[in-house]
């Protein structure tokens, strides 16, 4: 049976211990709940007790935790959850922070990753030309593409931005939406349009846009063109049919990057049709200069439910699947 010890770590400060604590306790809760230990605050120590595997675990999530509000973090409940998931799924990772600076906002404020896949995701875009970015909604697959596009257009590493999404979701309705085709389009792009605007600033980001520095545009609009010295963002890309994904892909010019983004359980396309995002990992996979990088419900940074609700689709699908294989091997 294992020995029930007492474990201190020094706290520096009270405004740390508070950060470290939650509102109401509630990262310390967290922790107790889900490793079974006791943890209490006196003084400078934070002392933890239970069983010694226990508190060992716990020990080193609080040093990761410390280690992040060292870097100027609020710790959040996502923070203490995800890295309770890294230790009961007995995920290695190194042991650096998933913390990554991409750049600042308009105001000031610093865009970082938050795990340890969005951290390999930034690291990708940096390496290489091409990078593609597959995972579930809230994982900032998005939103850290356009990160990462501003912060290449203000080092001057690109001149202009270019973000699109195919607009699939509009089909044949579009021709029964009021306004011009620009009107039309505008909401399937309006997740672009926030990312940029949160970023760059209200008057930097419409002055960019006026100047034809940044474009945001539907998918179709990429036809015939060849894009050269851009950061080019395709969004939404689970719903490219493989015609389209090969036009986009070939449309990359000299001195430009590319981030194509998509959730493939989230394929919006005809039944009839194939998703160019789920055909190109086969064609495409043994080729340099490009990477593919996956993220999982672990990544996502939205609310805590967000989590949940994924992992929940994800077991339906899974046992969904089982049965259906069942059946057949009954035929």
């Amino acid at each position: 049976m294992e020995n029930v010890i007492e474990r201190n770590v020094e706290i520096p400060d009270m405004e740390t211990a508070m950060n470290l604590f939650g509102h109401c306790d509630q990262n310390v809760r967290i922790l107790e709940d889900a490793l079974d230990v006791k943890i209490i605050n006196r003084e400078n120590e934070m002392k933890i007790s239970g069983f010694e595997s226990k508190v060992e675990e716990a020990l080193k999530i609080i040093r990761k935790l410390l280690g992040i509000i060292g870097q100027g973090e609020t710790i959040t409940a996502q923070n203490v959850n995800y890295l309770i998931s890294l230790k009961q799924e007995n995920i290695g990772e190194a042991d650096e922070l998933p913390l990554d600076l991409v750049c600042l906002t308009a105001r000031g404020k610093p865009i970082k990753s938050k795990t340890y896949g969005q951290k390999k995701y930034i690291d990708a875009i940096r390496r290489n030309t091409i990078v593609f970015c597959i995972g579930p909604a809230g994982t900032g697959k998005t939103f850290l593409a356009v990160a990462m596009a501003v912060k290449a257009f203000r080092e001057k590493q690109v001149s202009r931005i270019i973000l699109t999404r195919p607009a699939v979701e509009a089909g044949e309705r579009l021709g029964f939406l009021p306004g011009d085709l620009q009107n039309k389009v505008d909401p399937y792009l309006r997740p672009l349009y926030d990312a940029l605007y949160q970023i760059m600033g209200a008057e930097t980001y419409q002055s960019n846009l006026e100047k034809g520095i940044i474009e945001v545009a539907p998918l179709a609009y990429m036809r015939g063109r060849t894009l050269d010295d851009s950061f080019i963002i395709l969004d939404e890309a689970q719903n490219t049919t493989p015609e389209q994904m090969k036009m986009f892909l070939t449309r990359i010019g000299a001195g430009s990057k590319a981030i194509i983004t998509g959730d493939i359980t989230q394929i919006d396309l005809p039944g009839d049709k194939r998703s160019g995002l789920v055909e190109v990992q086969r064609i495409l996979s043994e080729v340099d200069g490009l990477s593919f990088i996956y993220l999982t419900g672990r990544d996502v940074i939205r609310h805590e439910l967000v989590q949940r609700i994924i992992r929940a689709y994800e077991q339906y699908e899974n046992r969904s699947q089982s049965k259906a294989k069942r059946n057949d091997s009954m035929r």
